[in-house]
């Protein structure tokens, strides 16, 4: 598999057990803060036009409830998510592990271990 880069927050409890997982498995893997670096449009694109934007979005988050109703209400193309995404980065689905074109969203063991190894 490609170099790995995993994207999310330090002190995100699934990003921390992703790289645990990486780290006991020796996989190695270089580390995006995206509240240091931020995140740019175009990979926001990139992993959109992969997967969706819906799948990006986290619409679980903390950030996603603290969005108004009417803000939500605006998110229904890739351009208004993007434009979200990248005013509050802390609203993307974490961790994503991208490997090339590969992108593994969030955390389990499982499919950490079944894309992996």
């Amino acid at each position: 598999m490609d170099t790995k880069t995993v994207y999310g927050i330090p002190n995100c409890d699934s990003t921390k057990k992703a790289l645990a997982w990486l780290n006991e498995h020796k996989i190695s893997f270089d580390f995006h803060d995206y509240k240091k670096a931020g995140i740019k449009a175009s990979k926001l694109i990139k992993w959109c036009n992969l997967t969706g934007w819906e799948i990006i979005l986290n619409k679980k988050s903390t950030t996603w409830r603290g969005l108004s109703k009417e803000e939500q209400a605006a998110i229904t193309n890739q351009a208004a998510a993007i434009k979200i995404m990248i005013a509050n980065n802390s609203i993307i689905k974490r961790p994503i592990l991208e490997a090339g074109n590969k992108l593994i969203i969030g955390f389990t063991e499982e499919n950490y271990y079944k894309q992996l190894k």
